[in-house]
């Protein structure tokens, strides 16, 4: 297959400078979780991207300085000759397949806390940057930057781009954005100054100017160099001469940096989830950029179609399409578009777990792509799998994510794959989740692998199939698999913070029972500690069927962890539309069809709330009753040939979608494998030993 012509125009190189990127394709700055801790995982990932298509790859953020330090969240360095070699794999990595390699750096400014240099943080005027998320949570407040601070930052900013250059990157950023040192500088909130640096626009672009102007001085004779800036805050802010002074931060740089990376100003809606926001979001703020410069122009917004690509560069939007979470759920997406397999794209459903990957402090996670982070560590491809020399009948029962994901997999590597599930149709728990609200686009893990599935002759699907062990002995397949999913109970919460006792009532129910079809009758009360999305998106629906309902959480905010997704303050958004009203740090003690007992989660204090129904969205506990009666029968299994029994997903330990991808996957890469549970590969750092030793013979 060939090229469709109409997108053709998404493979025309293009200058960055003095260096020229081989398409239009160019996955943006994003943080991986893989910092110089990890240099060959992350070389291995960003390398996965060149080999798929991409024709610019860069790191994530990457400090030019000890003052700027995010830890314990994972952030990359480049201060010496050793970040010089572990960056150096990836560039490497990147340039075996024709792709330019950028890097990020970066000075966090007041939204660091420094916490292992123990440094002060620094701020043009000593505003910190406040945040509800514990991760960024800290109580040193920033220093105000004299002088001479500005010219050590300056120097910081050229030294480092010094070593990125000779760690080989083709394009070098400053970075002035999210809330970070360059943007505080931008905005008058954070910049209080009043010498040449603050006040006016012009002047509180003067810091930003300068970190460019070194940078080119730096390696500009050889290296693209990027301005990656935050629009949306200054987009709505009136400018003298121009609309808005977003207009006029563009026109007073409008031909100094060889490339604008243009974004939003938080993580909320520069990488908003798909429940809230859809494809191309970032045109009404970034549109304008292009009539005020001649240099290119990436941006991003979730591109999954070919034909929204194409658009935003003939509309004159962009000039590079920007990706980040589409390159993560699948690295080969512009090979796929060269080739005409668009149909085959492994679509990103906007889900964010890979933004959570970042505040857990792990390498990313991937719900559409369960092989991100293991190219290296489980040596996992995101197109191609091992081929076994030994097929195999396997028998999988039941065809939600996890199901779906190891039949995908067992098919390719060539076993003969029979996929049982007692629905109607395959998906699992998404044949329910995807008709709530916001939640349609994640039935693209169910579609890819159902569209990859069709194409394979050694698969065959037996949907309205219910299985039991004693059918599943007369199959007598050589291998079985479980992917029976797992239940919602209607367990409480205790003080002690775990679930206990259950609340048995004719009028409580489960997410279950809602995607069952049944309804509450009257006032409802969402008592919800999953604190993930099921309990607010529950509320929504609930409300959109104009039943009254009130949330209750022990945790302090609703949908609690969708602060790791960057998701929370849209829920809060999203339920305050419906009229919801929310209770937090409350747990619900009782029930008797018309009073719900609620007590204060530390206090203890009680109080009353009327209702007719509760809705518990809690703990969810493994269908396990075909694995029990399986293992009851092994002389009738080994009589069968039935070599083992496994469980992935859900069936095994509930958890996200993305848990249960992955565990699919993992399966199904085992089976057969002369090392079962073999454990992924451990990364070092790249260090010096000589260097250590001289150090530490220097402090003696």
């Amino acid at each position: 297959m060939t090229c469709n012509p109409r997108y053709e125009i998404l493979f025309e190189p293009m200058r960055i400078g003095p260096v020229t990127a081989p398409n239009r394709f160019y996955q943006v700055p994003h943080a991986s979780g893989m910092t110089n801790a990890l240099p060959r995982v992350r070389a291995a990932f960003r390398e996965a991207k060149a080999e798929g298509g991409w024709g610019v790859i860069c790191t994530g953020a990457c400090s030019i300085d000890p003052s700027s330090d995010d830890a314990p969240l994972p952030f990359a360095t480049m201060w010496d000759d050793n970040d010089i070699r572990a960056h150096a794999l990836m560039t490497e990595a990147v340039h075996r397949h024709g792709a330019l390699a950028g890097v990020e750096l970066w000075h966090g400014g007041a939204s660091v806390m420094n916490r292992t240099s123990r440094l002060p943080p620094l701020s043009p005027s000593g505003i910190p940057w406040m945040a509800t998320h514990v991760g960024f949570m800290g109580n040193l407040r920033p220093k105000t930057m004299d002088k001479a601070d500005i010219r050590e930052v300056l120097r910081c900013q050229a030294e480092a781009a010094r070593k990125a250059r000779t760690a080989g990157f083709d394009v070098v950023y400053v970075y002035a954005g999210m809330g970070y040192l360059g943007y505080e500088f931008l905005l008058p909130e954070y910049n209080h100054r009043v010498d040449e640096y603050g006040g006016s626009i012009e002047n509180r672009v003067r810091f930003v100017r300068e970190m460019i102007e070194v940078t080119k001085d730096a390696v500009g004779k050889d290296c693209g160099v990027a301005l990656r800036v935050s629009l949306e805050e200054l987009r709505g802010r009136p400018g003298r001469n121009q609309p808005s002074e977003a207009h006029e931060l563009i026109e007073l740089l409008a031909e100094l940096p060889d490339l604008f990376d243009v974004k939003m100003d938080s993580s909320p809606t520069d990488c908003s989830a798909s429940r809230f926001t859809g494809e191309g979001s970032h045109e009404p703020v970034i549109d304008f950029v292009k009539s005020l410069t001649t240099k290119p122009v990436v941006g991003v917004g979730r591109f999954t179609s070919p034909d929204t690509m194409v658009s935003q560069i003939r509309r004159g939007v962009l000039d590079f399409i920007g990706g980040a979470r589409p390159s993560i759920a699948d690295p080969f997406l512009p090979n796929k578009i060269r080739e005409g397999r668009e149909t085959e794209i492994r679509e990103c459903i906007g889900c964010n777990i890979c933004i959570s990957s970042w505040h857990d402090g792990v390498p990313v996670r991937c719900t559409q792509n369960p092989t991100a982070g293991e190219e290296w560590r489980r040596g996992w491809h995101s197109e191609r799998v091992e081929r076994t020399d030994a097929p195999e009948r396997i028998l999988i029962v039941g065809g939600g994510p996890a199901g779906l994901e190891c039949a995908l997999t067992l098919g390719r590597r060539g076993h003969e794959v029979m996929l049982a599930d007692s629905s109607r149709t395959f998906g699992g728990r998404l044949t329910f989740e995807k008709t709530l609200p916001g939640l349609s686009a994640w039935n693209r893990v169910v579609d890819y692998r159902l569209g990859r599935l069709s194409e394979m002759s050694n698969v065959s699907l037996y949907p309205e199939s219910v299985l039991g062990a004693d059918e599943i002995v007369d199959l007598a397949p050589d291998r079985v698999v479980l992917a029976t999913g797992a239940r919602w109970s209607n367990m409480l919460y205790s003080s002690l913070e775990i679930p206990v006792g259950r609340l048995d009532h004719p009028d409580v129910l489960t997410p279950d029972d809602i995607a069952a079809g049944r309804l509450p009758q009257g006032p409802t009360l969402v008592f919800d500690f999953d604190n993930y999305y099921m309990g607010g998106v529950l509320t929504e629906h609930l409300a959109a069927q104009g039943i009254p309902v009130s949330y209750v959480t022990p945790a302090g905010q609703a949908s609690a962890w969708t602060i790791m997704t960057n998701e929370l303050p849209l829920v809060h958004r999203a339920l305050a539309r419906r009229k919801v009203s929310v209770t937090t740090l409350h747990l619900l003690k009782s029930f008797d069809g018309e009073t719900a007992t609620l007590a204060h989660l530390f206090t203890g204090e009680e109080s009353r709330m009327a209702c007719r129904s509760v809705l518990i969205v809690g703990l969810r506990l493994p269908r396990g009753e075909l694995f029990e009666s399986l293992t009851q029968r092994a002389e009738a299994l080994a009589a069968a040939g039935i070599r083992s029994v496994d469980r992935i997903g859900d069936t095994l330990a509930p958890g996200a979608i993305a848990h249960a991808v992955h565990s699919g996957h993992k399966l199904a890469q085992e089976i057969g494998a002369k090392i079962r549970w073999q454990p992924y590969r451990r990364d070092t750092p790249i260090v010096d030993a000589v260097a250590d030793f001289d150090m530490r013979t220097a402090a003696e």
